[in-house]
């Protein structure tokens, strides 16, 4: 049995920092475990030039206490694979030690796929590439999506395809650009659509107002009018700030409006009026899709604005979809809980959010 995991994790001098996605991996691989199922996992991890010791997945097989093949492909792999037993877990070291991984070359597919006799797509964040471990080996075998991939696609239909409204969406980031194709493709599907983060500094001055030294994207000021002219009453942006002169800890900080910055000063979370508002739409929200920290949530100072609009959210009683990799892991260091489905996905729910269809996930249906 071949499983496409996404075991992507931050490493730091041999060490795993964060293991949430080898926690998601675990329900797929128990599942397939009790089945008497000889599982071999791929990965990747990082974007390795080539082979890089630095970057191998070693560390990780060592955290889920299962089998290391030392590539992916050859006999490293061939004889690892020949030594498992019923039950038994072997995970292959980093697919992108190979550039043929992310060129989706058919002789690498072939390689991998003969493997296994079945394969399995859990890895979701992954889903957006079209790589040969993604969508080239899912050509050549029995292909199945795992429970992680699974239960991300359902929040997903859930809050966006068939959702129950109010639908509320907020959306921050720092660029307009790089949300530019989320924001259109909301629009027509929710009620309310609330912008935080430095992606607001850009429509406040598209209206004309002076954000000091905030960060702006003067090629989005464009874009920015023509979302709120679309948007109309839709679009909810914050009406006061909390600003100090560097994003750094142990600045002085001040609570402003969102027009008439002092010299030097600059936008990086929302106010307690903007928390007061957006908790109040919140409030009768019957579906939530969260993208996007409030402001600079890593920096202490910075990150009430996106505890408030975490707890709202969650007290919202609302069916919650939380997405995109800066809001996932701020939620982790917040502790914020309660939310309906908190998503892996990093670049593959942006897509997803876009309206892209994901290749990983059409070729399980056929496409």
């Amino acid at each position: 049995m071949l499983l496409r995991e996404d075991l992507n994790v931050p490493l730091a001098d041999g060490k795993i920092e964060d293991d949430t996605r080898i926690t998601a991996a675990e329900p797929t691989i128990k599942r397939l475990r009790e089945r008497d199922a000889r599982v071999v996992v791929m990965s990747h991890l990082g974007r390795p030039q080539g082979r890089d010791e630095s970057q191998s997945l070693k560390p990780v097989a060592e955290r889920m206490g299962v089998e290391f093949a030392s590539d992916c492909v050859g006999p490293p792999a061939e004889e690892a694979v020949g030594r498992l037993r019923d039950g038994q877990v072997l995970l292959l070291e980093n697919l992108r030690f190979h550039p043929e991984e992310e060129a989706n070359d058919p002789g690498f597919a072939r390689q991998l796929a003969e493997l296994g006799d079945l394969y399995v797509n859990d890895a979701f964040a992954a889903a957006h590439r079209a790589h040969a471990s993604v969508v080239g080996v899912a050509r050549l075998l029995p292909a199945y999506a795992g429970a992680l991939m699974l239960a991300e696609l359902e929040a997903l239909h859930r809050a966006l395809d068939d959702p129950q409204r109010p639908l509320v969406a907020i959306v921050g980031g720092a660029k307009v650009s790089t949300k530019s194709g989320v924001v259109r493709s909301l629009l027509p599907r929710v009620d309310t659509l609330i912008v935080v983060g430095a992606m607001a500094n850009t429509f406040f001055k598209a209206r004309g107002a002076d954000v000091g030294a905030s960060l702006v994207e003067d090629a989005s000021l464009d874009d920015a009018r023509a979302v709120e002219r679309e948007a109309g009453e839709k679009l909810v942006l914050p009406v006061d700030s909390v600003c100090a002169r560097k994003p750094e800890a142990g600045q002085e900080t001040r609570v402003l409006g969102v027009d008439r910055m002092p010299a030097g000063w600059m936008i990086l979370d929302i106010g307690p009026r903007s928390v007061e508002l957006f908790t109040q739409r919140l409030a009768g929200a019957r579906t939530v899709v969260w993208n996007g920290p409030a402001g600079v949530a890593e920096i202490p100072e910075f990150s009430s604005g996106t505890r408030a609009l975490g707890e709202a959210i969650a007290a919202s009683g609302a069916f919650s979809l939380v997405g995109g990799g800066d809001t996932a892991a701020a939620v982790e260091k917040l502790g914020l809980r309660g939310f309906s489905h908190v998503s892996t996905g990093g670049g593959a729910t942006l897509e997803y959010l876009e309206g892209k269809e994901l290749p990983g996930v059409a070729v399980l249906k056929g496409g």
